[in-house]
């Protein structure tokens, strides 16, 4: 065969299309979600998302289901005339009402993808609380704001707070895409903006009352504030409690000693033999109980355990224990474990001071923070002076001072000569029902 050379047209004709074909493409396909998420956009539609606003979702929730569908429906009608899908991207024109997921989520792991303009002001709401920070870095009007500091803060959090400000400037050029990853359990949040951790297990304050923790669960929002602003890549996995235990036993954890070895009752005093210890966890026999306690004694210190509780399961924390008589009243205070749905599992009433967390018969602790009976929890406790918070699965249900309760309006008018108790034995008050511990570690102070 003798060679032939191709027309001066037909090399330009392939040069072209090979150029074609190598050359990268303006148009981004859609990712994938990672392994265990899921995708929040979904194809060229706002399926699965409402509109909404800056809104305590409590409120919203405790609204007659009439007027809450209306509220919704008004603020989709504005959120869709401002925001759309285009090439796998969810675009808003900085106007209109918040895109908000109809979903709630507890525990998550959320990754996005965002580009915006000058001057532009947004951010991400965390189960309807403000904020995840996204503003101008560069505007100098707002540098007071503390915009000179990036994106990425929790700006809602009162001055001062952890997480207010982010740890570092990572915010990329207008015109690049900027990638931020949250992790959100119960109220604690870490935020990494472009790989870098611009917030590091803070507490998100409650916007709408901060005397009050956020709620256990909520909607992802997407808040638009006065500049256009693009999203992608939006997927979310929610957490379970045995990787969420996880996440919070990793953190702050210096100093800790643990008190319990997991197989015997070394190191404990007190009616043992009511107790037993099954796979790795001490648990009150059924039909059993008194008071079991360390044979080190506390002043000030931090407790660290996991529990879990059988459906209306009742024991308790006993704090600067004597030894002897009844935790709540002799030391200074029993802190309730209590299955939060005590009243439905017995069909017995429960003063609110008597709820999981509270200081028994003195201070009430916020509820619906516990995880699902048959699930493990994990609590922190920690006593300094008369002052006892607790923090539930990664949130503040309880933050007192006991010398300054009421005396005259506690439970029943009981007397607590214990109350004022500097030092003492740790321990656990059981009640006849198999509640288990397990991971039991304290810190002194």
């Amino acid at each position: 065969m003798k060679n032939e050379k191709l027309s001066p047209w037909i090399c330009t004709t392939l040069t072209l299309l090979v150029l074609l074909a190598t050359a990268p493409s303006n148009v981004q396909a859609a990712a994938a979600p990672p392994a265990g998420f899921t995708a929040l956009l979904v194809g060229d539609g706002l399926a699965g998302w409402r509109g909404g606003d800056t809104f305590d979702h409590r409120k919203l929730l405790a609204l007659p289901p009439e007027e809450r569908a209306a509220q919704i429906a008004k603020w989709t009608e504005t959120m869709k005339a401002h925001w759309t899908v285009a090439q796998d991207e969810l675009i808003n024109d900085g106007q209109g009402a918040y895109a908000t997921t109809e979903k709630d989520f507890g525990d998550f792991e959320l990754l996005l993808d965002y580009k915006t303009v000058a001057k532009a002001d947004s951010g991400i709401y965390l189960r309807g609380c403000p904020q995840v920070q996204i503003w101008d870095s560069t505007e100098q009007a707002k540098f007071s704001l503390g915009a000179n500091k990036g994106s990425g803060g929790l700006w809602n959090n009162s001055p001062g707070a952890p997480g207010k400000d982010p740890l570092v400037l990572a915010d990329k050029p207008f015109g690049e895409w900027n990638a931020v990853r949250i992790l959100m359990v119960g109220a604690r949040v870490s935020v990494w903006l472009n790989g870098q951790l611009v917030v590091d297990h803070a507490t998100l304050e409650n916007y709408y009352d901060r005397k009050a923790p956020v709620p256990a669960k909520g909607p992802i929002q997407l808040q638009t504030h006065g500049g256009e602003i693009r999203w992608r890549n939006i997927f979310i996995r929610e957490i379970g409690a045995d990787e969420a235990n996880k996440i919070l036993a990793s953190h702050d954890g210096e100093g800790f000693k643990s008190v319990f070895n997991g197989r015997d009752f070394a190191g404990w005093g007190g009616p043992v033999a009511e107790y037993e210890v099954v796979d790795g966890a001490m648990r009150c026999r059924p039909k059993k109980g008194g008071t079991i306690y360390t044979t080190d004694e506390y002043a000030d210190f931090a407790a660290r355990l996991e529990f879990k509780l059988p459906s209306g399961g009742n024991n308790g924390l006993a704090i600067r224990y004597p030894g002897h008589d009844n935790a709540a009243y002799d030391g200074m205070t029993e802190i309730q474990v209590l299955d939060d749905n005590y009243e439905k599992a017995t069909g017995q009433q429960i003063d609110p001071r008597q709820a999981h967390g509270s200081v028994y018969g003195m201070v009430a602790a916020a509820r619906g923070y516990q995880r699902p009976i048959g699930e493990w929890n994990f609590e922190q406790v920690t006593v300094k002076g008369a002052t006892i918070k607790v923090e539930l699965n990664g949130t503040v249900i309880l933050d007192a001072d006991v010398s300054k309760v009421d005396m005259a309006n506690v439970m029943a008018h009981s007397a607590h000569p214990g109350k004022d108790r500097t030092s003492g034995f740790f321990g656990f008050a059981g009640h006849n029902d198999p509640v288990a511990f397990r991971n039991i570690l304290i810190k002194k102070f």
